[in-house]
């Protein structure tokens, strides 16, 4: 199953999804139907049908969380270590300029960690810690910030246009035009 923004759920929402297949594990114990389990609990019949056949075979364990799908392969130690080389930026590394990409991320990982990633691990792994994905803004080399705020307060005022008239004699809704 897919979730927003390609992740699954967050450890708070594991327990507040576990706590729901207790609930109805107490529901089935008192004999309740699956409409009205999934009509209480605000679930589909088709989820509390999967959760009571666990919960027959397996009781209550059964519809425990089985915890994240996959843990992450670096440790917070590990991370913080990554993220203090990644401020030391990628020409502290040997990459030709400014820029940190996933290929490079991902290079960086297994230089130092010796722990191979895919590229969608690496963006999970960065997300998961906070990161965004931020694309540099192209300017030109030759760009002079000097001469384009002289030129936006000297000749753009004179090239634009009025949004109004200022003459006399535009017409207006509320005046009777006089013949």
């Amino acid at each position: 199953m897919r979730y927003a923004q390609g992740g699954g759920f967050t450890p708070q929402e594991q327990r507040r999804r576990e706590q729901v297949r207790l609930r109805a594990a107490e529901m089935f114990a008192q004999g309740v139907t699956n409409a009205a389990v999934a009509k209480t609990l605000r679930v589909t019949q088709r989820s509390v049908e999967r959760w009571r056949r666990a919960w027959r075979e397996g009781g209550t364990a059964a519809l425990a969380s089985a915890g994240p799908h996959a843990l992450p392969r670096l440790s917070p130690a590990q991370f913080a270590r990554l993220e203090t080389e990644l401020q030391r930026g990628p020409l502290a590394h040997g990459f030709a300029d400014q820029r940190w990409t996933l290929i490079r991320i991902k290079t960086l990982i297994g230089r130092m960690f010796h722990i191979g990633y895919t590229l969608q691990g690496v963006w999970y792994l960065l997300r998961r810690n906070g990161w965004s994905c931020q694309r540099p803004a192209r300017r030109a080399i030759e760009r002079d910030e000097a001469a384009i705020e002289v030129w936006k307060k000297e000749v753009w005022p004179q090239v634009e246009d009025p949004r109004r008239p200022t003459a006399p004699g535009s017409a207006s809704k509320t005046k009777p035009v006089k013949g």
